[in-house]
């Protein structure tokens, strides 16, 4: 999966929406309501089944002048168990892609309270997305790490959650703490997930480390970060230990070559 990056005109102040969805304990509707900062378009919703290949229901409506909007689903239907994925999209923009999960067994949901929220207050904000599940306990934690190659447009992120009812929330900061990239991925049910992430453009022009942050709810357990170094839009990966000896011994390597051939062309007496 990659991640786009945002337009730059998309963080002006108050910028993003937030959804929530609340069921009950063995009910069969779900309530969906939020909030958007913006009114050029309709919100439009689509819920996948928990195997991700079926959509179950869809439906489009509009803000009210206080850019607020609500729906219900009915799931009495839905004949799969699992974590229906409920998302909603305004435009193309990832500020305004929002996603929430419902428990659904036998037709019936699960007790359920869960909030995701993009809003930004201003563009050089560094927490664009906060993510917070009330019906879930923070146990475990989450940790990422990064793998680049030199030269390389693409940054392929990993890591492992203990949290695998929500999706995990990913934040691009620039040098100066500029936000450049959003992007939100759901994690297998072993906890692994992956994401890579493209550089280069207007947003990537700066050259220094980049701050990625991935995020799952409010948590610090749950919240890990990694620094890849960026230049003229390409990656510059760090050298590690072992690669420093490598290239250490490489020169040594060079120079003792060297010394040996100019000795080897001296006249001998």
């Amino acid at each position: 999966m990659s991640v786009t990056s945002v337009h730059q005109d998309a963080f002006a102040k108050d910028a993003g929406m937030s959804l929530t969805a609340v069921a009950e304990e063995d009910g069969a509707i779900i309530s969906v309501s939020g909030e958007t900062t913006s009114n050029i378009t309709d919100v439009t919703f689509r819920v996948i089944s928990p195997n991700g290949q079926n959509v179950v229901a869809v439906d489009q409506v509009a803000p009210d002048a206080n850019g607020e909007f609500s729906t219900q689903f009915n799931v009495s239907n839905w004949s799969q168990d699992g974590m229906y994925q409920i998302k909603a999209n305004q435009g193309t923009s990832l500020l305004y892609s929002i996603t929430v999960s419902v428990d659904v067994n036998g037709g019936m949901t699960a007790e359920t309270s869960a909030t995701q929220s993009s809003m930004v207050d201003n563009y050089a904000s560094s927490e664009a997305l906060e993510v917070t599940t009330t019906s879930t306990e923070d146990v475990g934690g989450l940790t990422i790490s990064a793998n680049a190659v030199e030269g390389s447009d693409t940054i392929e992120i990993t890591g492992q959650t203990s949290k695998t009812n929500q999706d995990v929330t990913f934040t691009v900061t620039s040098p100066n703490g500029n936000l450049v990239s959003v992007d939100q991925i759901s994690p297998e049910s072993s906890g692994d997930f992956a994401t890579d992430i493209l550089v280069g453009g207007p947003l990537w022009s700066q050259d220094g480390a980049y701050t990625v942050t991935a995020q799952q709810g409010s948590g610090s357990a749950f919240t890990d970060s990694v620094e890849v170094e960026v230049a003229d839009g390409l990656v510059v990966p760090e050298f590690g230990t072992i690669a420093a000896m490598i290239l250490a011994v490489a020169i040594i390597s060079i120079v003792a070559i060297s010394a040996k051939s100019r000795l080897s062309i001296v006249p001998r007496y």
